[in-house]
């Protein structure tokens, strides 16, 4: 005697693995969504276009101060490199508009080097997802009258709301980048410039 063979559908069990299939590729390419817009949104740079930069030369017969406030300039999160530059032109103050010329046609010269730069790489790691404030070395070429110098300069980092905000103090020795002083000023410029910077970014939008 033949027992019967019991036909068992398979199409409903193989249904419901399909669907659990697609259910599981769909919650993949959230998360892989998610994850991809995140690091975009952390990689994005911070920008400045109104960094502030003074200078003060504090010679023996003479003090002498400029300051611009155009300096344009962004950190990339993604890998801690940096850039800035300043216009020279853009330097107000000093004692005199005569004084201002000087500056730009004779020690500068303007025309032909038009910006300092300084452009390299935080040292430190900083999580700037995190408001926080950091102790940082900023190590790159400061670009100058056309000559560069390798300078670590130490800076505080401050991460807050989203915005980046920078201070550092500096110190310039003009003969580090070939820029000359006539004997007959010798006592009314310094040889080495003291340098503030402040600045606030933003993330590129």
């Amino acid at each position: 005697m033949r027992l019967p063979v019991l036909k068992v559908e398979a199409w409903p069990i193989s249904l419901l693995i399909l669907n659990e299939i697609m259910n599981f590729v769909k919650s993949l390419a959230g998360l892989v969504f998610i994850y991809s817009f995140g690091t975009a949104l952390y990689a994005q740079k911070f920008t400045t276009d109104k960094g502030e930069i003074a200078f003060t030369s504090n010679a023996q017969l003479e003090l002498i101060k400029a300051s611009s406030d155009k300096v344009q300039g962004l950190i990339d999160p993604s890998n801690n490199q940096f850039a800035f530059r300043v216009s020279l032109t853009t330097f107000r103050g000093f004692n005199s508009e005569l004084q201002r010329q000087h500056f730009n046609e004779k020690y500068m010269e303007s025309e032909t080097y038009p910006t300092a730069n300084f452009s390299g790489k935080i040292i430190e790691k900083i999580d700037f997802s995190l408001d926080s404030v950091y102790d940082v070395r900023a190590k790159g070429d400061l670009d100058i009258h056309g000559r560069k110098q390798t300078r670590i300069i130490k800076s505080k980092l401050t991460v807050k709301k989203g915005q980046l905000f920078i201070e550092s103090y500096f110190v310039i020795p003009l003969s580090d980048h070939t820029i000359s002083i006539p004997k007959i000023v010798s006592q009314k410029i310094a040889t080495e410039i003291d340098v503030i910077f402040k600045a606030s970014m933003v993330r590129q939008k």
